[in-house]
């Protein structure tokens, strides 16, 4: 009987925080990438240098721009990223202090009236649970693993890449749950040495296939079955939490979730 009352009590708070979220959920839906941008599809990016409280590492330079290099290939010509400086850049890359458990976040900017992004990432990965600080303490390749990918998911959000709620795409929620150290291990394993990195895609079918959408020759081609993006009326709760682009795990994404935490 507790149980029923507290399933009941749960779904009620879900609906009402849905409720009053409602705006925010109708406008994450349209899918809106970079820009406008010129004939050449020309990115502008700008990588800052991460504060030693980030534990940001030099070489971390190297991975944002490998994250970079796999979309741009990913692209077949119709995306170029090129150095900028920060106040003009389209796409700004930051490295900032833990938070919450997070990896990164994406936020949408305006860049003299076209749509830019600026990108945070988080690589201490000391204060991503006890399971990922050990092996990323254990195995620097592991360590770079998580970032580099961290990197190349947050990039995804700034090309305009939704949530995904398959496990094998570099764009899935982790709100979802799953084998969490498995998702990186899985790149790891592909790896001998760092310098394997920008010669191993970080990306699926499914992230591809919505690259397409957003970038491909005809506006977008038909991708029915190839990804399963979040959309409105399916798992309610998670995606809404998918749509707010929340990469961390707060109390509201948490319910939002299901109470669940990957990790």
């Amino acid at each position: 009987m507790r149980q029923a009352v507290l399933a009941a009590s749960h779904a009620i708070v879900v609906t009402i925080l849905v409720s009053l979220l409602a705006p925010a959920r109708a406008a994450a839906q349209e899918l809106r990438p970079l820009g406008p941008l010129d004939a050449h599809g020309t990115v502008t990016y700008f990588v800052a240098a991460g504060s030693p409280e980030s534990r940001y590492r030099e070489a971390d330079h190297d991975l944002a721009i490998w994250a970079l290099a796999d979309w741009e290939r990913a692209a077949h010509g119709r995306l170029h990223f090129e150095p900028g400086d920060e106040a003009s850049a389209l796409v700004r890359i930051y490295w900032v202090e833990a938070e919450a458990g997070q990896y990164g976040e994406t936020r949408a900017i305006d860049v003299n009236g076209r749509r830019g992004a600026a990108v945070f990432v988080r690589p201490d990965t000391d204060a991503l649970g006890p399971d990922i600080a050990k092996l990323a303490r254990d195995d620097a390749l592991f360590r770079d693993t998580i970032v580099y990918l961290t990197c190349v998911h947050e990039l995804g959000h700034a090309l305009g890449l939704r949530h995904t709620a398959t496990f094998a795409d570099v764009m899935y929620f982790f709100g979802f749950g799953g084998d969490i150290p498995r998702f990186f291990m899985r790149y790891r394993e592909r790896l001998g040495e760092r310098a394997d990195i920008p010669h191993v895609s970080g990306l699926s079918r499914g992230d591809l296939a919505q690259l397409d959408a957003l970038y491909g020759p005809n506006g977008g081609r038909d991708t029915a079955g190839a990804v399963e993006v979040l959309a409105p009326g399916t798992r309610a709760a998670a995606d809404l939490a998918a749509d707010l682009e929340i990469e961390g795990f707060s109390d509201t994404t948490r319910l939002l979730a299901g109470t669940r935490r990957a990790h």
